[in-house]
């Protein structure tokens, strides 16, 4: 599953807002600096999505405030809940 995301670093608090379009709105309040707000994007996103961060991967916009993240579901929960 694909997810777009507008990126808000500096804020005030770390939240995710639904759009109406399906896309989110992230913001975090970390600075934009070696990729900080990037990988808080993430651990919100994995969080928000109640899965692990390993989960979501940056597809592109790595230093854009537009970003698109793929959601990756681990198959290693399949094979667990099988036995």
């Amino acid at each position: 599953m694909k997810i777009s995301v507008r990126v808000s670093p500096r804020a005030k608090q770390n939240l995710v807002e639904p759009q109406l379009d399906g896309s989110y709105r992230v913001r975090v309040t970390t600075a934009p600096a070696d990729g900080k707000a990037t990988a808080a994007v993430i651990k919100l996103l994995a969080k928000f999505f109640k899965c692990t961060q390993s989960e979501i991967k940056l597809i592109s916009g790595a230093t854009s405030r537009n970003k698109i993240f793929r959601y990756v579901e681990s198959t290693l929960d399949n094979k667990t809940k099988s036995f």
